[in-house]
């Protein structure tokens, strides 16, 4: 099974990241485009982009620590 793209909601984040590891989309600098919808694709564009590039083994998932 692959990795997908992933919405997720945490306490400290709401965002876009890994079903299979630990790595979330932060986007850099501000939205550009002339319109909302050329915003909103400028956006997808780069989440998608960094989505494929990242590397599962470079953000690993925490493991709980068990007591």
């Amino acid at each position: 099974m692959g990795r997908k793209l992933v919405w997720i909601e945490e306490e400290r984040f709401w965002g876009w990241g890994c079903s299979e590891c630990a790595w979330l989309f932060n986007p850099s600098g501000t939205l550009s485009g002339t319109s909302i919808d050329e915003m909103k694709e400028n956006y997808e564009q780069q989440r998608d982009k960094a989505f494929a590039a990242h590397v599962c083994a470079e953000n690993p998932k925490t493991k709980a620590i068990k007591s």
